[in-house]
């Protein structure tokens, strides 16, 4: 019987926050095996990413606000094994779809493990944890879902896409540190955030976010595809709007950086960014 603890802590309602890169690489490729596009989806979203966050909450044990919870119930030893057990199914249904996402899926794994594991801690490095982010939960997934779900299983994505699902994640990443910043500090852990302060977290978000929206622009415009960034811009002005006047509020106040605004900014992004790509996906496949 798996504990109440394990059970929040493994956060499978964060994968919600994680989606926007599964269905942005979806919506762009061509010809889809769908039953090994479920099964990516299935491994991403129900086995890696939980088991990352359990595995993470396993070693911080925060008794202060997390991603997604705002009271965290202290991890038992049930929700290390169980975080393996995830990692294992993971892998093994990974080989049914290719051994180079196999591969792939390993080598998330371990990047994940490193990030939290406190022998190596590279959270606790405010650039390297930070680009360790990008690199995995952006670039490699990205790539992952494109070779996992196409039928050709091809291994050839374009750098420019690579490049604005890296920026994407972290274009808003570091919002997700800003509210934990004591926390993290007696945690032992500098963030990025931290380095930046809160004003300085708002403007570096909105230069990456930026350049994320430039690149998948001029990866839209490559391939022809002028009408999905279009879609794309008008789905995303609710965020533009609530993420300017959340700044607004923390300029005046850093207070207002606090753990509801930025779930609050997190759910917002993520609704209409996965909207966007889900209905770019619809009317190229309808």
């Amino acid at each position: 019987m798996l504990k109440f603890s394990t059970i929040q802590l493994l956060r499978f309602h964060f994968s919600f926050f994680l989606m926007p890169v599964f269905w942005f690489a979806i919506s762009q490729v061509k010809d889809i095996d769908t039953q090994d596009a479920l099964l990516v989806f299935f491994i991403l979203h129900f086995l890696v990413y939980p088991s990352s966050n359990g595995y993470n909450s396993y070693m911080d044990r925060d008794t202060e606000s997390i991603g997604g919870i705002k009271s965290p119930v202290q991890p038992t030893l049930q929700l290390f094994y169980v975080s393996v057990v995830l990692d294992v199914l993971a892998l093994l249904l990974s080989l049914l779809i290719s051994n180079f996402f196999c591969a792939g899926i390993f080598l998330y794994i371990i990047a994940s493990r490193a990030y939290s594991y406190r022998g190596i801690r590279l959270k606790k490095y405010p650039v390297t944890g930070y680009i360790i982010v990008l690199l995995c939960q952006g670039a490699l997934t990205f790539f992952l879902v494109m070779h996992g779900s196409s039928v050709s299983k091809s291994l050839q994505v374009s750098p420019t896409a690579l490049t604005g699902a890296a920026l994407l994640i972290g274009g808003f990443y570091p919002l997700t540190q800003i509210y934990q910043h004591m926390q993290d500090l007696k945690d032992g852990v500098t963030t990025i955030s931290y380095k930046l302060g809160y004003r300085g977290t708002f403007i570096f978000t909105a230069a990456i976010y930026l350049m994320a929206i430039s690149a998948i622009g001029i990866y839209m415009y490559e391939e022809g595809n002028v009408n999905q960034f279009v879609i794309l811009q008008i789905f995303l002005l609710p965020v533009l709007v609530y993420f300017c006047w959340w700044f607004y509020k923390v300029y005046k106040d850093t207070r207002s950086a606090d753990f509801k605004n930025t779930m609050r900014m997190n759910l917002i992004a993520s609704f209409f960014t996965n909207a966007a790509f889900i209905f770019i996906f619809l009317i190229k496949k309808i």
